[in-house]
Formats: structure tokens, sequence, C-alpha cells
């Protein structure tokens, strides 16, 4: 992130004032087993209960915009309950590509290669699009997008903005994921 894009976060950040609440924190006795993992709370933004992933694509016009709000083509930072139990989750950054309703609807990004996996990822029934580096990971490490889960996240619960993806990955990664929900 160069020194002008962090002074232009930082007034954003400045100007917008206190975004949502801190990330959700396991109340006592409630950790998973897991390392990394916490069960389902109320992130600041009054629900207590995820509605479950999208299942259809919304409308997914690229429009990223400075303005403090997750967009279309923005990475961004929260909560994503796990696909095998929806009270479960970790903090992640995710490719917003819409809306539905009151909630973003968004990809899950990993920094793992699945490219050494892939016929297993397949075959559990993941699909994983390379989109390359970003400032979204602090590491500069090459991430992945998950096209075939359509998580819907809570608006108040993103804790931060990560980067916006170029329009062409958006676009190659949007593709992929409608080619998945054929």
């Amino acid at each position: 992130m160069s020194a002008l894009d962090r002074l232009l976060q930082g007034l954003r950040s400045a100007l917008r004032g206190p975004r949502s609440q801190p990330a959700p924190r396991p109340k006592p006795g409630t950790q998973s087993t897991k390392p990394g993992t916490q069960r389902a709370q109320d992130g600041g933004g009054g629900r207590t209960a995820y509605p479950g992933d999208a299942t259809t694509l919304p409308d997914t016009t690229y429009s990223p915009a400075p303005d403090g709000n997750p967009d279309p083509g923005e990475i961004v930072w929260t909560w994503v309950p796990y696909e095998e139990d929806h009270t479960q989750g970790k903090d992640r950054p995710v490719l917003v590509i819409g809306r539905e309703a009151d909630w973003l609807v968004a990809l899950p990004l990993t920094s793992k290669d699945h490219d050494v996996d892939e016929q297993q990822e397949r075959r559990s029934g993941r699909e994983w699009v390379d989109i390359g580096t970003g400032d979204w990971d602090r590491r500069g490490r090459p991430s992945e997008v998950r096209v075939n889960r359509l998580v819907r996240v809570d608006p108040h619960g993103v804790r931060r903005e990560g980067a916006v993806l170029p329009r062409d990955r958006y676009e190659r990664v949007v593709a992929a994921a409608r080619a998945q929900l054929r």
C-alpha cells in the first residue's frame, strides 16, 4: 500500500468515525475446539442468526467507492460462518460481489494454495480462482477466491476494508462464480 493510499484510508476512516463493533468474541465456555474459531454472536449489526448462504448471484456490477462502505469489487474482513456449522466461523477476508436485501453477498478468500490439491478440492465441491496478491494481505501472499460459496455478510459486521480488486480480476471471478451456479 502506498503512502498516499494509507493517508487516504486514514482520512476516510477519521471522517466516517467508528464503523462497526469490534470482532465478536466467544463467550466463556463457547470456544470451539478448532483454533481460531468462534461461535456465532451478534457482531454488532443486530443480527443473531446467520440465514444461510445465498443461492443465487445478486447484481454483481463492479462498483468500488472510497466511501467507507463495502461495495462490489472490494475485499473486506468480516466473520464468516463455517459451511458445515453456521454457528461457528472465523474472521477472514471476503470479496464483496453484491447485495441481497440487507445483506452483502461475498466470496471467501484464502492464502492457501489450492492448486496443489485441486482435484481433492473439486471432489469436495470447492472451486477456487487465483487472484494474485494485493493490499488485503499484509504479508503479500497470493490469494484464491472460492467461487462456489456465496456467503451472506452483515454490512455492520465488516471490520476493515482490505483493498479494491482490479476490475479484470473481479470480472474473471464473477464469471467463474456464474459458471458454477449454472
